[in-house]
């Protein structure tokens, strides 16, 4: 797995959405142990993002803001992912900064 493995240090400032994909899941349910605000398993047994009014987005590719005082809980989730299906990554420019494709 090629997660960033530092703390989120200085990224906290920035604005930053996560979403999965599905078609990498598991549906170990890590990801909603750490975060239920932000994450949870749908009855087909996937995990999927959930809005800001906590509603499940399942649209393929669905993004949604990571609340800064969940931040560390959405990147534990990204890193002890089984599936590594969670993205976390800068509004400002689509870069992941959590998450299998991270640089």
């Amino acid at each position: 797995m090629t997660v960033q493995q530092d703390a989120p240090g200085d990224r906290d400032a920035q604005d930053l959405e996560v979403w999965i994909d599905q078609d990498l899941c598991t549906g170990d349910g890590i990801c909603v142990q750490y975060a239920p605000e932000v994450f949870e398993l749908d009855i087909d047994g996937l995990a999927y993002v959930k809005s800001d009014e906590d509603e499940l987005l399942q649209d393929k590719g669905a993004t949604t803001p990571v609340p800064l005082p969940l931040l560390q809980d959405v990147v534990d989730s990204a890193k002890e992912c089984p599936g590594d299906c969670i993205h976390v990554r800068r509004v400002s420019d689509n870069v992941e900064v959590f998450g299998p494709d991270a640089e």
